[in-house]
């Protein structure tokens, strides 16, 4: 990740909070941390200038403050952050041998009682520099189990279709990206937030698990007007555009599992794709445009219309599809692949390796059954797609993310009752 300037501006002199008792890490899940007054316009509402007009006219943009209680987990349905991470554990080898559920029901509730303190805006419970949390700052975070929560020693019930995704063609999976006993993705409006829920979560799940490996990205899904727009991986692909909006029976035929102790929840597939920018680049943008089937500049299909409008797979243009048989629209089209749907997040990233820059995106797939739509699309993509000439799956893990909580319970409470 690119460094950023530090920022010089001279430390307030507002006075400190009173200080107060000490709250243990594993204390009062109620337990509200001190709120930092920032310097700078805005900064103890939330509040970003984000342009200026010609008539001297600012526009802010107020962060959100995202409720964490519910059916779902709200991270599903919450539009992409600027700022995420996706990070996956490993069972202790003493916890994992043990398989105990009373202890698996434990953390979760640690996790529970951090995951409403840090999406209200609060410090967790034992957090040693609560002043990083604040209301308006977008955050939202969505936990996972992986498959080793579903073998005979722990006993508990998979969801339906909940299997591994089988090795690609074109897949180059790499160990240090792939597989994790549990996962937390978290985003935000800015990275220190997300950082510190990041760590804080870690540090909490330290007695039970470990970490296995941490991926961070970025995504602009605003608008030059500051509204709500579907936002653009690295290749400038407006990427995301034919998901099922969130609130229709579309997207909860999806996204959501109907039925039995996992009711509520859905599965999640995280991919991390490499993409190959410099041979991108060098690419007419007619090429470009044939290889995802949209127009880059609108994402439109090539077929006309609007960004949101439907790709006409029909239709011709002397004598040829206009959008082409391996275009990246047609291969994961639903009237082409049994009516199959996934709900589809990004996050761009830029690292530098010992081989040079990588560059690419952490993909996040949710379904109601895995091995019943991400898989066939995924095979489908894997079989034909022109786009794979660029991209390369380096890393895959598949996670079960539980139903959500409502005040006073917690996340797992189906599976685990009042373990």
């Amino acid at each position: 990740m690119t460094e950023q300037d530090l920022d010089r501006t001279p430390p307030s002199t507002s006075p400190r909070p009173p200080a107060g008792p000490a709250v243990g890490r594993r204390g009062l899940i109620g337990y509200v941390g001190s709120a930092v007054v920032g310097a700078g316009v805005g900064a103890a509402t939330g509040a970003a200038v984000a342009s200026a007009t010609a008539s001297d006219e600012v526009v802010q943009r107020v962060g959100e403050t995202l409720s964490p209680y519910g059916r779902h987990q709200a991270g599903v349905t919450a539009p992409m952050q600027a700022c995420s991470e996706t990070v996956a554990l490993d069972l202790l080898p003493a916890v994992a041998r043990a398989a105990d559920r009373d202890a698996l029901a434990r953390m979760l509730r640690v996790l529970t009682g951090d995951i409403e303190a840090f999406m209200l805006g609060r410090g967790a419970p034992g957090d040693p520099t609560p002043w990083l949390s604040s209301a308006g700052a977008d955050v939202a975070v969505t936990l996972g189990l992986g498959h080793t929560f579903f073998t005979d020693a722990w006993g508990l019930p998979a969801p339906g279709g909940f299997e591994p995704v089988p090795p690609m063609e074109h897949d180059r999976l790499q160990e240090r990206w792939s597989g994790g006993d549990l996962v937390l993705v978290v985003g935000g409006r800015d990275a220190t937030t997300v950082g510190h829920v990041v760590r804080r979560l870690v540090a909490d799940v330290a007695p039970f698990a470990t970490l296995r490996w941490r991926q961070q990205g970025s995504w602009n899904g605003f608008g030059a007007d500051g509204g709500r727009v579907t936002g653009r991986n690295l290749f400038g692909q407006v990427d995301g555009s034919a998901n099922p909006a969130p609130g229709t029976d579309l997207f909860d035929r999806t996204v959501w599992i109907n039925g039995g102790a996992w009711q509520h929840g859905t599965t999640l597939v995280v991919r991390r794709i490499r993409m190959d920018l410099p041979t991108w680049d060098g690419l007419t943008r007619a090429e470009q445009e044939q290889s995802v089937g949209r127009d880059l500049a609108t994402g439109a299909p090539l077929t006309g219309g609007a960004e949101l409008d439907d790709v006409d797979l029909q239709a011709r243009r002397d004598g040829a599809y206009v959008v082409a048989a391996g275009s990246h629209v047609r291969r994961s089209h639903p009237d082409l692949n049994g009516g199959r749907r996934i709900f589809r997040k990004g996050a761009n990233y830029e690292v530098l390796t010992e081989e040079g820059s990588e560059a690419g995106l952490v993909f996040a797939s949710y379904q109601a059954n895995l091995s019943g739509q991400f898989t066939p699309l995924q095979q489908a993509i894997d079989a034909e797609d022109l786009l794979n000439e660029w991209t390369t799956a380096i890393g895959s893990a598949e996670f079960a993310v539980l139903p959500g909580f409502e005040k006073g319970g917690w996340l797992g409470q189906s599976l685990l009752g009042d373990s």
